[in-house]
């Protein structure tokens, strides 16, 4: 998975949300959902957002010293 196929899940899932609000059926890899599953696509939503965020975050432990 790379960063952008996490950027576009995360951009995918945010679009199927508006749909949903706005009262739309979406197909979200082949499954369709409606406002009964908003709860699944945010899940689905932030679990990309916390991929997405791997690769953002910066690598290693930096620590602060305080004297």
């Amino acid at each position: 998975m790379s960063k952008q196929e996490a950027a576009d899940m995360v951009a995918l899932y945010i679009e199927a949300e508006k749909d949903v609000l706005a009262g739309k059926s979406v197909s979200i890899n082949g499954k369709m959902m409606s406002t009964e599953d908003l709860e699944q696509i945010r899940k689905g939503r932030m679990e990309w957002q916390r991929t997405l965020s791997m690769y953002t975050r910066p690598r290693g432990t930096t620590l602060a010293r305080f004297n």
